[in-house]
């Protein structure tokens, strides 16, 4: 791909800007799915909003679907005058760290059952120490 001259390059930076930041609040967003019950013992309150984004999670996960935000970052990479990818943000950024091979939908399911269970213990040990 050719670069483009500096000016066009300049008033594209406002996007590529949008899609890295839209990817650190991505992968805070998977690790506060993943993780957040643990926060729980913490700050209880945080329940609220952990639950619905845990039920999207796990839905996207043993659905095999994509999150509407790994669209939107490919968009604005497209306008930013960079390529985006195929397939979820787990696959892209995430599972080519664990699997090279990239996501297949048994791991997902995989990763989807394991976040069930994660969470169940921690929900548990939570409730638990609530009562």
């Amino acid at each position: 791909m050719i670069d483009p001259p500096p000016t066009e390059r300049r008033l594209n930076m406002p996007y590529a800007i949008l899609a890295n930041a839209l990817v650190i609040f991505h992968l805070a967003f998977v690790l506060f799915v993943v993780l957040g019950a643990a926060l729980l013992f913490k700050w209880p309150t945080l329940v609220w909003v952990h639950v619905p984004a845990l039920a999207w999670g796990i839905f996207i996960e043993l659905t095999q679907g994509i999150c509407p935000l790994t669209p939107l970052e490919n968009r604005w990479r497209f306008k930013a005058g960079q390529e985006g990818y195929e397939g979820g943000f787990i696959d892209h950024y995430i599972m080519s760290l664990l699997y090279p091979n990239g996501l297949t939908p048994t791991a997902q399911i995989v990763l989807g059952v394991a976040l069930v269970v994660l969470n169940v213990v921690l929900y548990g040990l939570w409730i638990r120490t609530r009562l």
